[in-house]
């Protein structure tokens, strides 16, 4: 039986990090994908935490200078080389996005439902993870390669002075996007009989 074309997006959904500073598509192309995943992602309690920085061209570039800085200092000189090589590759993409959540908006919903307290955070991730799902499948489909990078919190601080980010927006992850130049890299799958059980057939 023939897959889904949500499962078929889902399977071509891979990692790239060789990718270039074009775009297949519009900058009003990228805004509004990235407007539309971001509204109609389901959220806990609809709640609306997750919020969104797209940078394009220079401000992309700006991002990658930011964290080179950051980590110059504290990665390991023998390291440094590979690091700065992976960081450029990342700078040469088309655009950066920088996925948040607003803790003002976690701690509102603590406070609203005591209850459930310790779950708001995890339940906010969660759905910054689904718009990271939704955005980079759309991407792909788009003729766009990404990756997720995780460079918080180190550079949070530097990010939010630069492109005037609220305090209580928290970094989750980077995005980095652009036309591929290569095929991904080959991906190993553990048996899915470890992975998933299902009762009741």
């Amino acid at each position: 039986m023939a897959s889904a074309p949500l499962l078929e997006e889902l399977k071509k959904r891979r990692t790239y990090y060789n990718i270039s500073n074009k775009s297949p598509i519009s900058d009003e192309r990228i805004k509004e994908i990235v407007q539309e995943i971001v509204l109609h992602v389901p959220s806990s309690f609809n709640s609306q935490t997750s919020r969104v920085v797209v940078l394009l061209k220079e401000d992309h570039e700006k991002l990658w200078d930011i964290t080179a800085e950051v980590l110059k200092p504290i990665v390991p000189e023998a390291f440094w080389s590979r690091t700065a090589t992976k960081l450029e590759s990342f700078k040469i993409g088309y655009g950066t996005v920088l996925f948040f959540e607003d803790q003002v908006a976690v701690r509102k919903l603590q406070d609203s439902f005591p209850l459930y307290q310790d779950n708001f955070p995890g339940w906010a991730e969660q759905t910054s993870g689904m718009i990271q799902l939704a955005l980079w499948t759309a991407f792909q489909m788009e003729g766009l390669g990404a990756s997720l990078q995780h460079y918080n919190p180190l550079i949070d601080q530097k990010v939010k002075s630069e492109w005037n980010v609220p305090m209580a927006w928290n970094l989750i992850a980077q995005m980095p996007f652009g036309t591929p130049t290569a095929p991904p890299l080959d991906k190993d799958f553990i048996p899915i009989e470890q992975r998933v059980m299902v009762y009741g057939q």
